[in-house]
């Protein structure tokens, strides 16, 4: 989906969807460092109800890397996206995603 040379040298940054595991993958080199998961709901929409990035990545601001190739992939498929992930939330509220279909929860609306 996405390759980016990282900041300090340590490895090419990439974000991949998994499909078999429900989520996008950051990857720095040949290492997972994170993920943002997503599942459809009822009415087919992606639920995004957790993120995580690996506490040896932290700080490098891969969560918000993986989030943003992840809405931008979302909008490029037509999807709804439902935001559960505080992480997805604040990025949704901070970050236009053009085409990005979004359906807020009412407890975080």
């Amino acid at each position: 989906m996405t390759d980016t040379e990282n900041e300090n040298g340590a490895g090419e940054i990439a974000v991949r969807r998994n499909d078999d595991a429900g989520r996008y993958e950051v990857w720095v080199g040949d290492v997972l460092a994170g993920f943002t998961e997503f599942t459809p709901d009822a009415r087919g929409r992606q639920r995004f109800p957790h993120t995580e990035v690996d506490p040896a990545f932290r700080g490098r601001g891969l969560a918000q890397i993986v989030v943003a190739e992840a809405m931008a992939d979302e909008a490029r498929r037509g999807e709804t996206v439902v935001p559960l992930c505080p992480v997805v939330v604040k990025y949704l509220q901070q970050n236009e995603v053009p085409g990005l279909d979004v359906h807020w929860p009412s407890r975080v609306a």
